[in-house]
C-alpha cells in the first residue's frame, strides 16, 4: 500500500465530493486524482527518476498537497523546503537532499534566483502562480502532462518524503520517510481522530512543510473528508473560518491556540461546527490548555512525536482530556499535564544513559520503537547510529512514566539547566510562570553563575496593557518552586524566538550569555 492509494480510492467511490477547498476554489477527489496523476507524469517527464529528491517551496496551496501525492507516484521524493528560512540555509538544505528540481511559488522565487548558481544539482525550476522568466509555469507544466496513472515505481519501503529537523539544537537533518512510515502514522493518527466522518472538514493552517500538517491532512482525505487550506495563519481569518468554512477539526500548534486566547473578545467567538483541537509540536502550559478547553468548548487531543517518528509517537485522547477536566483526583487531573499514552504499533519507554529502563515516575530519556521512525539520516551515518540504537528511537527528551502508562516530557536533554550540581528543569519554572496574571508567554533558559556553574534565567512576554517588575516575577516564584529551581533573574520581551512548530528557540535566546566559552555548559 502506498500513499497514493487513499486518493484512488476516493476518486472511485466518492469522485464528487470535495477534497479540498481553498483562496478561491474547490478541488473534488476526482479532480485531485487528475491532477496528482498529471503532476507525477510530468515530473517523469523532466526526466526525474526514482529516489531523486524534488525540493518545494511554497506557502499552503491544493499544489502543495497534490505535489506529496504526485512525487509518490512519480517514485521521487517530496523535500519541503521552510520559507522562513534564509537563502543560505535553503542553498544548504537543496544541496544536501541534492534535490535536482526545486517547485517554488511565485513569491519566493526570488529567493531561490539570488542562490541559483550555487545549486548545481538542480536542472528545473517550476514556479506556482504567476509566470515568471526561466521557470516552467506549474499549471501549464502539468496540463500539458498525461492525466493517465503512471506505472507503480514505488513499493512501500521506498522513501516518499525527506523533512528536515527544525534546527532548534544544530544544523538541519534530512530525515528520511517511507511510505510505509507515513501510513503506519496515518492509521495511527486516524485511530486517534475516533470521530472524523467524510462529511467533515479540516481547518489546516499549520505549514505543509511540517510532518504534522501533512499527516492530519492526509488522515482526512485518507477518510474522504475536506481539507480547509489557508495559507497562513491569520487569526481574524482562522477564527472566521470556524463558523464560515463549516470547520469541524482543526490542527493548532500551542502557539496559534496561545495567539487566539489573547484576541479582544475570544469568549464570545461563534465557533460553529467544531468538534476537535488536535495540538501538539510543542509544550503547552497547563493554564493554557484549560482556558482553551473553556473558550473553544469542544474536544481536544494532543498529538506527541518529531519529524524522525513522522509526527505520532504518543496521543492524550479526547477521553483522557475530558475525564481529567472533570476529575476531582489530582492523579487523574495531573494527566492534562501528560503526552498521553503511546499509540498503537508503538512502545515508549523511559531509559537512563545506559539505556536500561528506569522506575516508573522516574526521570529519563524518552525512547520509541514502531513502523513509523525513519529510515535514518540521509548522508549522516554517525547521527543516525546515535537517533536509533538496536531499533530505538532516541528523541532526545526527557521525560517520566507513570503507573498508568501516561508519559510526562520534563524537557529537552539539551534544555536541562544543572545548577550547584542539581537538575533544573525549565518546563517545571515555565508552567508556574505562566499561573501568573500579567504573562502572556514565557520561557526559562540556563546562563552562567560564577557561583552555581549555570543558574535560571526566566524572558518574560507581558500582556497588553499589563505591567511587572523583575522582582515581582522572581517573588511569585516562591513557595511554588524549591529554592534551587527559582530564576535568578528576569529578561523582559516584545516576543518570544520561535520556530514554525511553536518551539521556543532557546539557543538563539541563550547565546548571547555564552558568547566567547568554550563550552555551553558550566
Amino acid at each position: 500500500m502506498l500513499a497514493q492509494d487513499m486518493i484512488r480510492h476516493n476518486a472511485k467511490i466518492r469522485p464528487d465530493r470535495v477534497a479540498v477547498t481553498y483562496a478561491g476554489g474547490e478541488i473534488t477527489y476526482r479532480e485531485l486524482l487528475l491532477r496528482t496523476n498529471c503532476a507525477a507524469n510530468a515530473l517523469r517527464g523532466l526526466g526525474v527518476k526514482k529516489g531523486e529528491r524534488v525540493a518545494v517551496l511554497a506557502q499552503n496551496c491544493h499544489e502543495y498537497v497534490e505535489l506529496y501525492f504526485a512525487a509518490g507516484k512519480a517514485g521521487a521524493v517530496t523535500t519541503p523546503l521552510n520559507y522562513r528560512l534564509t537563502g543560505s540555509e535553503i542553498e544548504h538544505i537543496v544541496n544536501d537532499s541534492e534535490a535536482t528540481v526545486v517547485i517554488a511559488q511565485d513569491s519566493f522565487a526570488p529567493v531561490i534566483e539570488s542562490i541559483r548558481e550555487k545549486l548545481p544539482r538542480v536542472k528545473e525550476l517550476v514556479c506556482i502562480g504567476q509566470k515568471r522568466d526561466g521557470w516552467r509555469d506549474y499549471e501549464a507544466w502539468t496540463a500539458a502532462a498525461s492525466g493517465d496513472e503512471p506505472p507503480e515505481v514505488a513499493t512501500e519501503n521506498d522513501l516518499i518524503w525527506q523533512m528536515y529537523t527544525s534546527g532548534t539544537t544544530g544544523r538541519p537533518k534530512g530525515a528520511m520517510i517511507t511510505h510505509r512510515n507515513l501510513l503506519t502514522n496515518v492509521l495511527q493518527f486516524s485511530m486517534a481522530f475516533g470521530d472524523l466522518k467524510d462529511e467533515d472538514r479540516t481547518l489546516i493552517v499549520a505549514p505543509l512543510y511540517h510532518a504534522a500538517a501533512v499527516v492530519v491532512s492526509m488522515c482526512t482525505i485518507a477518510r474522504g473528508a475536506r481539507l480547509v487550506v489557508k495559507q497562513d495563519f491569520i487569526p481574524a481569518e482562522v477564527v472566521a473560518s470556524f463558523d464560515k468554512d463549516g470547520v469541524t477539526h482543526a490542527l493548532l500548534v500551542p502557539a496559534m491556540i496561545l495567539f487566539l486566547l489573547n484576541m479582544p473578545d475570544i469568549d464570545k467567538v461563534n465557533f460553529g461546527s467544531l468538534r476537535c483541537v488536535f495540538y501538539g509540536a510543542s509544550a503547552i502550559p497547563l493554564e493554557v490548555l484549560k482556558k482553551a478547553m473553556a473558550t473553544f468548548d469542544c474536544q481536544f487531543l494532543q498529538a506527541f512525536g518529531q519529524t524522525e517518528s513522522v509526527a505520532l509517537l504518543t496521543q492524550l485522547s479526547a477521553d483522557d482530556h475530558a475525564k481529567a477536566a472533570a476529575s476531582d483526583d489530582p492523579r487523574v487531573q495531573r494527566r492534562l499535564l501528560s503526552c498521553g499514552r503511546e499509540v498503537f504499533g508503538t512502545e515508549v519507554r523511559i531509559v537512563d544513559e545506559q539505556g536500561k529502563e528506569v522506575a516508573r515516575g522516574e526521570v529519563g530519556e524518552i525512547v520509541a520503537r514502531g513502523d513509523q521512525v525513519m529510515k535514518g539520516y540521509w548522508k549522516l551515518p554517525e547521527a543516525t547510529s546515535t537517533a536509533l540504537k538496536d531499533g530505538w528511537l532516541h528523541t532526545g527528551d526527557l521525560g517520566t512514566m507513570d503507573e498508568d502508562g501516561y508519559v510526562y516530557v520534563v524537557d529537552r536533554l539539551k534544555d536541562m539547566i544543572v545548577s550547584g550540581g542539581e537538575n533544573v528543569f525549565p518546563r517545571e519554572i515555565e508552567e508556574v510562570l505562566f499561573q501568573h496574571p500579567a504573562v502572556a508567554d514565557a520561557t526559562v533558559i540556563g546562563v552562567p553563575s560564577d557561583q552555581w556553574g549555570e543558574e535560571a534565567k526566566a524572558v518574560v512576554v507581558l500582556k497588553p496593557g499589563q505591567s511587572a517588575t523583575a522582582e515581582a516575577i522572581l517573588g511569585y516564584c516562591k513557595g511554588k518552586l524549591a529554592g534551587f529551581k527559582r530564576p535568578r533573574s528576569v529578561d523582559f520581551v516584545a516576543a518570544l524566538p520561535k520556530n514554525p512548530s511553536g518551539k521556543v528557540l532557546k539557543r538563539e535566546l541563550r547565546e548571547p550569555y555564552w558568547a566567547g566559552r568554550g563550552r555551553r555548559v558550566s
